[in-house]
Parts: structure tokens; C-alpha cells; sequence
């Protein structure tokens, strides 16, 4: 794909997750990025903002999954691939507060790589990856970071 066409197709996924998902509207939720191998998404602090006026740790949180679970959608897509995409399991880290707007990248993990999940999807009619998030701190660490592996089943699949 093209890089207009990447950012279409991302654009697309913002406008899938805003209107599926209620939270991500609230959280003002947009685009960032998206390459074909890394995807970006943003928050402004307003409305995630708590009690100390940092970013809420669940909106970090969840800003985090949902650009991970987003990577993986984006890929499928990209293959024409009819999936029901979820979370199967995630660690996250809070490593110091975020005091303005902020985003999440995510990645597959290292471990990982696409073409072994496509394969097995195929042989199984669903698949696992590993995907890495990070919200970038001021300081060029991570503030929060999220792995987490994400779980693509088929829809109408009989594999089991």
C-alpha cells in the first residue's frame, strides 16, 4: 500500500473505533500515524486528565490497547482478512506521570512477525501476536508501556 493509502486506511479504523466505541470518542482519540509497521494514535489531555492533573492511568491504558488492537485490525485489513480481533492478555507500566496530551505507538514485538501470524491464521483460522506499546515521556523514556498479545479468530471459522 501507499502511504495515502495507509493513512486512509487507518483514518478509516479512527472513524470504526469512534463509532464502536464510546470511550474513544470521550477520550478524543485521533490519528497520528500509521507506516505499515508502527500505528500512532493521540489523546489530548482534557478529558483524561485526574485528580493530579496528569493523564488518568486507565486512559493511558486504554489508549495503549486500543492502538495495539488497532495494528493488528490494520493488518488484517490490509490482507482482506475477516477477524474478530481481541486482547488475550497485557502487562502495563507506569513509569512517570504525563502532564500534557499524549500518544501511544505500537509495534509488534520483537519475537514476533507478521508472516507467522498470516500463516497460521490460515492453517487454524486464528492467530496470536505480540505487540509492543509505548506512551512516549518528556524525557525520551517511555511514560507507560503495554505488551499485550493480541488473539485474531475468523469469523463464520469452523477451526477451532
Amino acid at each position: 500500500m501507499t502511504k495515502p493509502d495507509l493513512h486512509a486506511a487507518a483514518q478509516n479504523l479512527v472513524t470504526f473505533i469512534h463509532e464502536g466505541i464510546p470511550l474513544a470518542r470521550t477520550m478524543g482519540l485521533t490519528l497520528g500515524r500509521y507506516d505499515g509497521a508502527r500505528l500512532v494514535l493521540r489523546c489530548p489531555l482534557a478529558p483524561n486528565v485526574n485528580d493530579k492533573g496528569c493523564a488518568f492511568g486507565g486512559s493511558l491504558t486504554s489508549l495503549m490497547t486500543l492502538t495495539g488492537w488497532g495494528l493488528v485490525e490494520l493488518a488484517l485489513r490490509q490482507r482482506a482478512e475477516d477477524c474478530e480481533v481481541y486482547v488475550g492478555e497485557s502487562t502495563v507500566r507506569y513509569l512517570s506521570p504525563v502532564w500534557g496530551d499524549f500518544e501511544a505507538q505500537a509495534q509488534h514485538a520483537d519475537a514476533d512477525d507478521w508472516e507467522a501470524f498470516f500463516a497460521t491464521l490460515s492453517t487454524r483460522g486464528r492467530a496470536r501476536i505480540s505487540v509492543t506499546c509505548q506512551v512516549p515521556g518528556d524525557d525520551g523514556n517511555p511514560a507507560a508501556t503495554l505488551e499485550a498479545k493480541f488473539v485474531a479468530k475468523r469469523r463464520n471459522s469452523a477451526a477451532e
